[in-house]
């Protein structure tokens, strides 16, 4: 056997090997992801059964019942709370993230940002609850330096939700701010100062248009959770702070009604899903923007260089 042909079989070889790569990816994404959501999908057209489950006949209720004026008003609530919480928390998170670029303890802050992983999701609620409690720490803070007199009730109401909705979500947008300010160069906001720009003025033409695929990444890594939020607004909120997350989880265990559960499922599903390709097409059209001005000042420089060499020819 030749060279060539030897060479020829080893490269289908290991073309014929390649295609085997993508398949445990591709066996999980479809048996933890494709195969839950199509049975979401069908559940949501059935008939709910007597004592809970399905009947195996075709029909549209779950879907009608998406249209009572309660459940509307919820997704409402749901989606001014969770959008009201993902501007709250990338407000926090932006400065802490340029602190944490500039700083020097870097490694320190980052251990700092990830120590609240180390503890139980509802260990954390209920820390807060015991915060915010009547008999909690708040309160009686409050009563020995005077202020109050009474117990106030911080708990139980849409704005608490809200508030430990921030806390619990913050590292997620922390980190992608973080990493993508780390590598941004600073050099250019001391070049816009030199040039009459505020400080302001300079993190807002310069700085945010740099990281608005980190930006991006934590609006989708806060919105997409805290939308189908369920055990903050359970245990903290009150009447006024049911979510989406809490009526699934009531129709699924309490009315035991699987085919409006699977449906407002699916309609939670495909308004994170319209989220994800939103922020994707914009991260797509923000990487092609830079990459036309990256060419056109590499082009521009070209020029520049072949001018001079042309110029210095002619001396």
């Amino acid at each position: 056997m030749s060279a060539k042909r030897r060479a020829g079989s080893a490269v289908r070889r290991a073309e014929g090997a390649s295609c085997f790569y993508p398949f445990p990816m591709g066996l999980w994404f479809t048996v933890f992801f494709l195969v839950p959501l199509f049975i979401i999908v069908v559940y949501s057209f059935l008939k709910k059964g007597l004592y809970g489950g399905v009947y195996p006949e075709f029909s549209f209720s779950a879907y009608k019942s998406l249209a009572n004026p309660n459940f509307v008003i919820i997704t409402l609530r749901t989606l001014f709370a969770s959008a009201a919480a993902t501007l709250i928390t990338i407000c926090i998170a932006l400065p802490c993230g340029y602190f944490m670029a500039r700083s020097r303890n870097q490694t320190f802050l980052l251990l700092l940002i990830i120590i609240p992983f180390w503890t139980n999701f509802l260990i954390r609620v209920f820390a807060w609850m015991n915060i915010l409690g009547n008999n909690g720490f708040l309160n009686e803070f409050l009563m020995r330096v005077g202020l109050i007199k009474d117990y106030v009730h911080f708990l139980y109401n849409q704005k608490t939700v809200v508030l430990v909705l921030v806390y619990m979500y913050l590292p997620y947008a922390i980190l992608p701010l973080f990493s993508t300010i780390d590598k941004f160069d600073f050099s250019l906001l001391e070049a816009a100062r030199d040039l009459g720009a505020t400080k302001f003025g300079a993190i807002r033409r310069v700085l945010f248009p740099n990281i608005k695929s980190g930006i991006y990444t934590a609006v989708l890594f806060t919105f997409i959770p805290i939308f189908g939020a369920y055990a903050v607004p359970l245990l903290i909120g009150g009447k006024d702070s049911y979510m989406l997350g809490n009526v699934i989880a009531d129709q699924l265990t309490k009315a035991r009604n699987w085919p409006l559960s699977s449906a407002i499922s699916l309609v939670l599903t495909v308004i994170t899903t319209a989220g994800v390709v939103i922020m994707m097409n914009l991260q797509r059209r923000e990487a092609r923007r830079i990459a036309d001005v990256s060419g056109i000042v590499e082009s521009n420089g070209e020029a520049e260089l072949k001018g001079g060499g042309e110029m210095e020819a002619a001396r």
